[in-house]
């Protein structure tokens, strides 16, 4: 399977649009002034749903994710990549299931790994994942997740701090 090779607008420090590039590029460069979305699924028990990445994906094979990430393809709204991206990863309709967003940061002020915005939905059901994209998954409380990161367990980059921020130590 060959991935599809997206591209995504370019953003100043004020995430406005200055350019387009394809993602394979802005990876080999080291970018950081493109746009993605992650969110929780966060059940009433205050667990969050947190998968497994496959062995094939080319950045962080075999770590821990947030329950949806991707990246904001361009001429598309944080909202929509959002929606669309929650579909593609764990077959959840959002006109059905409530979500909220946490917040926005930036590579800048917040040391993440581009601009973001963060989300959260509300569910007790395990999604019906897509296998291409996760091997596991499981319920697990945020400082417990901290814990087992800290420990050794491998994670995205990106996913400790996004605890740290909107789940607290």
């Amino acid at each position: 399977m060959v991935a599809y090779d997206e591209t995504l607008d370019l953003v100043d420090e004020n995430d406005q649009v200055i350019g387009k590039e394809k993602r394979s590029v802005v990876y080999a460069q080291g970018s950081s002034n493109f746009r993605v979305i992650n969110a929780f699924i966060k059940n009433s028990k205050g667990e969050l749903w947190i998968p497994r990445r496959t062995a094939h994906k080319k950045i962080f094979p075999l770590c821990l994710d947030v329950s949806v990430g991707g990246h904001v393809e361009s001429g598309e709204t944080y909202e929509k990549s959002f929606k669309r991206e929650t579909k593609e990863e764990t077959n959840l309709d959002l006109g059905v299931i409530p979500y909220r967003k946490l917040g926005h940061l930036t590579p800048h002020k917040d040391k993440v790994s581009a601009f973001m915005e963060v989300y959260e939905i509300k569910s007790d059901a395990v999604p019906n994942y897509n296998k291409d994209d996760f091997v596991e998954s499981f319920w697990i409380r945020p400082k417990t997740l901290l814990k087992r990161i800290l420990q050794g367990e491998k994670a995205k980059s990106d996913l400790p701090k996004l605890v740290k921020i909107f789940y607290g130590n």
